[in-house]
């Protein structure tokens, strides 16, 4: 599978590769699961590897670290021509310094000049005039707000050009399945819904994309953790979450498959995703050059159709 391939989004004049950088590790969320905290440098360098090797597709979100994910692109992107790459961020969530805790927090806000405010502030970390991609982030308990002021503020930045392409990322289906049924939008962004051990996208959330052709870019393919490390024991993670028994199960019986037909794991549970129409690219969160290049290379590996066949046949996919 060609990982440098690259993917319209929509009907904009956006092309991302098929395989992209996930930032929330870049803001150390998930750190307990994951290590010590990522420097700048090793950003800097991470996002210069990835560009090196022709991936131009990169994710963050001002949650991620309360803006430290973005301010660490924002010390990096600027120095490449903006040609080069695509970068998506998210609204809905406003960094503000608290006294009471003398840190930074964040509130939730998807008002319309909250959006207003999220976009700007965003464009001063990362340093740049537009954003590619400007997505409505986890509007769970606000749907109605999202759908009567965040999106038709992102809409109304998207005609100013300060955003070119708006959508939603979610961690669910459902609200994004009402999301395509009542707004005009460009893409959604949806993590862990589509992977080896969890296809619930693929029942409503794909086809009422491919109808109204919003593109799908998939977080999540390691399902934050467990099918990156073969490991499968007590400290194995699902959404996050110490990963069930049932869970554990299903991914020893991928590996035992991979194993069998020499496929590694991670390879499989990249290349999965990608094998659907309705996916335009894949992001995995990366903390080191090592990793860009690792998933780079499992994207590239040859996979046969037989042993998707017997994951089908064994009921695994």
């Amino acid at each position: 599978m060609d990982p440098l391939k690259l993917n319209q989004i929509s009907d904009t004049r956006i092309f991302v590769s098929s395989l992209g950088v996930g930032g929330a590790p870049f803001g150390h969320n998930y750190k307990w699961s994951q290590g010590s905290e990522v420097s700048a440098d090793t950003v800097s360098k991470t996002i210069s590897e990835a560009i090196k090797y022709g991936l131009n597709y990169f994710d963050t979100a001002p949650g991620y670290g309360y803006g430290q994910s973005e301010r660490y692109y924002g010390n990096c992107l600027p120095n490449f021509n903006r040609s080069k790459f695509v970068i998506s961020s998210k609204v809905g969530n406003l960094i503000y310094h608290d006294d009471k805790l003398g840190s930074l927090n964040s509130k939730k806000n998807y008002s319309k000049d909250g959006i207003f405010r999220s976009v700007e502030e965003s464009l001063n970390r990362l340093k740049l005039d537009y954003l590619d991609i400007a997505l409505v982030h986890d509007p769970d308990e606000h749907m109605q707000l999202a759908l009567e002021e965040s999106f038709p503020a992102l809409l109304d930045l998207k005609s100013q050009g300060v955003v070119r392409s708006v959508g939603a990322g979610m961690n669910y289906c459902e609200p994004l399945i009402d999301f395509a049924n009542r707004v005009d939008l460009d893409c959604f962004l949806v993590a862990g819904r589509y992977t080896l051990l969890d296809q619930s996208a693929a029942q409503e959330l794909f086809p009422i994309c491919l109808e109204k052709n919003i593109s799908l870019i998939l977080g999540g393919p390691y399902n934050s953790g467990i099918l990156a490390d073969p490991k499968f024991n007590s400290n194995s993670t699902y959404f996050y979450q110490k990963a069930p028994k049932g869970i554990l199960k299903k991914a020893r019986s991928i590996n035992d498959i991979c194993n069998r037909q020499n496929v590694p794991l991670k390879a499989a549970a990249l290349q999965f995703g990608l094998m659907n129409s309705a996916v335009t690219s894949v992001i995995p969160g990366v903390r080191s050059v090592s990793e860009v290049i690792e998933n780079f290379e499992m994207l590239s590996i040859d996979i046969d159709p037989q042993f998707w066949d017997e994951l089908r046949f064994e009921g695994l996919i």
